[in-house]
């Protein structure tokens, strides 16, 4: 199957589970999710797959084994290319459209360390800080899980101090209801992206 884009079914598919999550609305309309969501998004992976690398597909089933929401459904269907611990690319397809990504997700406490250590450093990173400004400049958003207060060790007035408070960073970009999300052409768009945040991926796998 070649991509083709989502169909609208597959926006609406997630309008509909949002409201109802429940497994009488999945078995239901689990051919739209395999139909709509699922083989579109096989496809558009493995049209990505020669420059990227293989895809993780997300399952669509939440482990509610140890959470407070006992919902069963994933109201989001992602995918991820692994480049590193926790280190890649990201795409995602839900209600609000599609979005796309790039960075690491997580980190051990060593390596969080050897990244706050190259931030803190002035030539690595000022280059860390050039690469995050330049894609911000093109609509990418910084995002990641932050301290709220001053890591250990550093000093709070530290000119590069927002990202050392980072234990995760992502890049983040969304073509929410655009008409290139249900077009073939959005591979290329993704293609496009995800080379613009290459340089960062490079940044942390060299510096993690």
């Amino acid at each position: 199957m070649s991509f083709t884009g989502f169909p609208a079914a597959a926006l609406d598919f997630y309008d509909d589970l949002e409201m109802d999550n429940s497994k009488t609305f999945w078995t239901a309309n689990k051919h739209v999710y395999e139909e709509s969501v699922k083989a579109p998004m096989v496809a558009l992976l493995a049209e990505l797959e020669p420059e990227f690398g293989a895809a993780k597909l997300f399952r669509p089933y939440r482990d509610v084994r140890f959470a407070k929401d006992k919902t069963p459904y994933k109201i989001a269907q992602g995918a991820f290319i692994d480049l590193g611990p926790s280190t890649g690319y990201y795409v995602q397809l839900s209600a609000p459209g599609v979005r796309v990504g790039a960075g690491f997700y997580e980190a051990s406490g060593d390596r969080l360390a050897r990244i706050r250590t190259a931030i803190d450093e002035d030539r690595r990173g000022k280059q860390l800080e050039k690469l995050l400004l330049a894609l911000q400049a093109e609509g990418w958003e910084l995002g990641g899980e932050k301290l709220k207060t001053t890591p250990r060790g550093y000093d709070a007035g530290h000119p590069r101090i927002d990202l050392l408070r980072h234990k995760s960073m992502s890049v983040n970009k969304s073509y929410g209801f655009e008409p290139i999300i249900h077009t073939a052409e959005l591979a290329e768009q993704i293609r496009r992206d995800w080379r613009a945040t290459a340089p960062l991926l490079d940044w942390i796998a060299a510096n993690a």
